[in-house]
């Protein structure tokens, strides 16, 4: 068993130690505060675990304080509603006597409908083309990629729990993204059981990775460029489609506005036949550090 695969499986694994409380760990790392997407697959994990025979459709939360990754994370579940087809929980997370998060999961027993439709996937390259051997070989980053910045070098490591591949490269080189649209292929390391509950909350941990960079991409910047300072400060999630978060998804993401020291910033998440399965926003406080 892979290193990914211990790592994402021990994350979105709680331990109950109440009615409707559970407790989350972090993995050892050298981040200061807790990754928001892992509050959000473990809050959304806590929340599955109390509902029965329904899937999430989807989630809205909202970043309150930084987390330790030092201190286990508790969350309490609240029942609000379990109706014919539909159920509702609200999960706080709490560190220190605070609560630091908070995220209501709406859970939606499967039905037909007269409709359907869905927006059309971007063409962009596959993911087998944008592996590090691959782009080793075009001519433009024959040069660079030698001196690559290890924080795109990281993006490769397949001892990570989510694999991304990013399309536009360029940028992170300086390049500007005229119309902010960037795409970036994501799944997890190594294969998942076959739990759709669990597909569901491993793409909601990844679905927090990148996110922001759509408000950089514009001006040519990345979020990490050492003079920014990025948090996420609410985060939305509808699930439209059934999937496989061990499977490459095409994650395409943009930003219509940013003002205000806050960005907002959009998110298709496509299957490779160009089937729309989740649909993100979120918005974000971007600020530049003081001198």
């Amino acid at each position: 068993m892979s290193k990914g695969l211990i790592d994402l499986i021990s994350i979105l694994d709680l331990e109950p130690i109440e009615v409707n409380l559970f407790r989350g760990n972090s993995p050892k790392t050298s981040w200061q505060r807790v990754f928001g997407g892992q509050v959000i697959g473990q809050a959304m994990m806590a929340a599955c675990r109390t509902v029965e025979g329904r899937l999430p459709h989807s989630l809205h939360c909202y970043f309150i304080l930084p987390g330790d990754p030092q201190v286990p994370i508790i969350y309490q579940v609240e029942r609000l509603r379990d109706g014919k087809s539909y159920a509702t929980r609200r999960v706080t997370a709490i560190q220190h006597g605070n609560a630091i998060f908070s995220i209501m999961v709406s859970f939606h027993s499967d039905e037909e409908s007269a409709f359907n439709h869905q927006d059309r996937m971007p063409d962009v390259p596959p993911p087998e083309k944008l592996t590090a051997e691959e782009i080793s070989k075009q001519p433009m980053f024959q040069e660079v990629f030698q001196r690559m910045p290890d924080f795109i070098r990281r993006y490769y490591e397949s001892d990570r729990p989510i694999e991304l591949r990013p399309v536009e490269l360029s940028r992170y080189f300086g390049q500007k993204i005229d119309d902010g649209r960037i795409h970036v292929w994501i799944k997890t390391a190594a294969k998942l059981p076959d739990d759709p509950a669990l597909h569901m909350c491993a793409l909601a941990y990844a679905s927090d990775f990148s996110l922001l960079d759509a408000v950089m991409a514009r001006y040519g910047r990345t979020l990490f460029d050492k003079r920014m300072m990025p948090a996420s400060l609410d985060h939305a999630m509808w699930f439209h489609r059934p999937f496989r978060a061990d499977e490459w998804l095409l994650y395409a993401q943009d930003s219509p506005s940013a003002q205000g020291g806050r960005g907002l910033t959009r998110g298709s998440i496509f299957k490779p036949d160009g089937t729309l399965v989740a649909s993100v926003a979120q918005e974000g406080s971007i600020r530049e550090r003081r001198s």
